[in-house]
């Protein structure tokens, strides 16, 4: 059991959570309890089981009428055979090769006949003779599909149409996704029918056996640019955009283009096809990085983002920082932590183990994978996040020297953490460079005296806006903060740019925003890069983006207009309520009054 078998767990059972399936069977090894870490999972009173369950069922009438599943059903067909097969390195090529369970269908027996196997095999194991050997021996009948690094498909087609159109509003903040493909080898040739994996391709087993590619996409953003400028105003309003900001293709590397900032994921909660969950990098420079929080999928965001360049920033990531133990803020850690091992392999590079900054519990969960699944407490030197707060007494001398080698490899002069208002143990954080420049982070929060204090004076705030402004009652019940307290807390700082980050789902391509948004405010999207040179740009985008999400900001607005009307009729209810209430003490009080007068009146008339 390793990270890709089980890495998408928590995500996909935070995803049935949420559309109320009321409870999940895992079937899978021992070690599977290990990883249901608490604060993994959010799951109150859902039920998880994990074991094996089998059911059958016998359908009866009366006591002399049986019904036979051979009196309904039609004549039984040939089962058809198909097998999924993992073989994850050359040291299992043998097992595979050997397995009495898999020889039996190589033999010439149409029952054993095998319609398809689907080998989750590297390319390296692939081109091993031995492999190869076994896997022609099935015969040229059976189809074979590879899943490996070699899968060269676009997923999240979503998510390039918006990059492509955002990307036609500023081409240097928006650029365009990657289409990663990690090895330029020549794949391995086979004498039988083998097809490589793609997003949504389909393979048929009854009534005809038959790829079926009619789901297949390709990536065009000529034609998803021409859907935008259909839109009403958005052309108008792009260009008038342009005239302002004089915007030009984006070009190679400048001197001055550091810090810069690249959203990986400004979701909340789970990931959605617009929005991933929170992962922000911070590149100090061309060869040093830091990564704010790494929720799930965090490094699929970093493949498309940087396509073929992405061994090279993996190996650029110096320290990562992770603010509380939510999925959606840590479950994408141990991918990043691998693949970086990976990268550093193939660049040549000597082991490097990466400087984590975290609340201490999230070694509980680290020890657990290490100690059930892989080795990977080696690819880290954690430095726990209390001892980076203010005047904090680091007793650990391990930590000490950790703490130090921060400083020295991202060129910091300061590296502060302070407690914020969220769950237990949730952090947040600010950075600032030997050059000047101050980046502060919130994680999640409410609006935090703390947070503001340690932020004075930022060059960016990076703060969650979870909520839209008139749901604070709902952010101070999950510990968020809305649009308005965000930038309220970047204003109390002194802050000279905000960039709002962590939406709520229900606002997947674009959040409810004020008209009167201040020139020091920004949206983040998902694949949006900033330097601090295009703070006076931001402000500017609004326009455009109003223009390309206007269906949904209707829809939105629509929403918000219903929910006011609710909170005015529950709030005119519950002042009638009180009225009321207020009028019936009354009138028991003067029924009280006369019942106590009657007696005295009718006393003083008989003396």
């Amino acid at each position: 059991m390793n990270w890709a078998n089980v890495g998408g767990l928590s995500g996909m059972l935070l995803t049935l959570k949420e559309t109320r399936v009321p409870k999940c069977i895992l079937s899978g090894p021992p070690q599977l309890v290990s990883l249901m870490f608490p604060s993994l999972l959010k799951c109150g009173l859902w039920e998880i089981l994990i074991k094996h369950v089998y059911w059958w069922y016998v359908l009866t009438w009366g006591i002399l009428l049986q019904i036979l599943a051979e009196e309904l059903c039609t004549p039984p067909e040939p089962s058809v055979v198909f097998i999924v097969l993992e073989c994850p390195h050359e040291g299992f090529i043998d097992a595979v090769c050997e397995n009495s369970t898999l020889l039996r269908y190589q033999q010439e027996n149409p029952e054993n006949s095998v319609a398809l196997i689907v080998h989750i095999t590297p390319d390296s194991v692939l081109k091993d003779s031995r492999y190869k050997q076994w896997l022609e021996s099935f015969g040229e009948n059976t189809q074979h599909l590879i899943l490996n690094e070699n899968c060269k498909s676009i997923h999240h087609l979503h998510s390039y149409r918006i990059q492509s159109q955002l990307n036609y509003i500023h081409p240097k903040i928006f650029p365009l996704l990657k289409n990663h493909h990690p090895s330029k080898e020549e794949e391995a040739e086979f004498s039988v029918p083998v097809t490589q994996g793609e997003c949504l391709l389909k393979y048929q087993l009854r009534p005809k056996r038959e790829w079926q590619k009619d789901a297949l996409f390709n990536y065009n953003p000529a034609e998803y640019v021409a859907e935008a400028l259909q839109l009403p105003d958005f052309q108008d309003s792009v260009q008038t955009c342009h005239e302002s900001l004089s915007v030009k293709p984006a070009t190679s590397e400048t001197q001055d283009c550091y810090p810069e900032i690249v959203f990986l994921g400004t979701g909340s909660a789970v990931p959605m096809k617009i929005r991933n969950v929170s992962s922000t990098l911070v590149n100090i420079s061309p060869t040093q990085s830091v990564l704010l929080d790494c929720g799930e999928g965090t490094f699929g965001q970093l493949c498309r983002h940087y396509g073929d360049e992405i061994d090279k920033m993996l190996c650029n990531i110096a320290a990562i920082f992770v603010s509380h133990i939510h999925a959606d803020h840590h479950t994408g850690l141990l991918n990043i932590l691998l693949q970086r091992h990976r990268a550093l392999v193939s660049q040549g590079e000597s082991h490097n183990p990466l400087l984590l900054v975290a609340p201490t519990i999230l070694m509980t969960w680290l020890h657990q994978y290490h100690g059930n699944c892989q080795e990977i407490l080696g690819h880290i030197k954690m430095i726990p996040a209390q001892f980076l707060k203010e005047n904090a007494n680091v007793f650990k001398p391990n930590a000490k020297v950790y703490i130090e080698s921060l400083m020295e490899k991202c060129d910091f002069r300061e590296f502060q953490t302070c407690e914020v208002r969220h769950c237990k143990n949730a952090f947040g954080c600010s950075m600032v460079h030997k050059s000047g420049w101050k980046v502060v982070y919130s994680g999640d929060t409410m609006p935090c005296a703390t947070l503001v204090d340690m932020g004075k004076d930022a060059s960016l705030l990076i703060h969650e806006a979870t909520l839209e402004d008139g749901m604070e009652e709902e952010a101070i019940e999950k510990t968020h903060s809305t649009t308005s307290q965000a930038v309220e807390v970047g204003m109390r700082m002194n802050a000279k740019f905000i960039m709002l980050n962590h939406f709520s789902q229900r606002y997947a391509k674009i959040p409810l925003f004020s008209e009167d948004s201040s020139e020091k405010v920004g949206i983040a999207f998902d694949h949006m890069q900033v330097c601090f040179e295009d703070f006076d740009a931001i402000p500017k985008l609004i326009l455009p983006l109003k223009a390309l999400f206007a269906d949904e900001i209707e829809e939105m607005e629509e929403r918000r207009g219903k929910r006011e009307l609710r909170y005015l009729k529950e709030a005119f209810k519950a002042s009638q309520t009180i009225v009321g209430n207020r009028l019936l003490a009354k009138t028991k009080l003067e029924h009280t009054e006369d019942s106590v007068g009657a007696p005295n009146k009718k006393l003083k008339t008989t003396n």
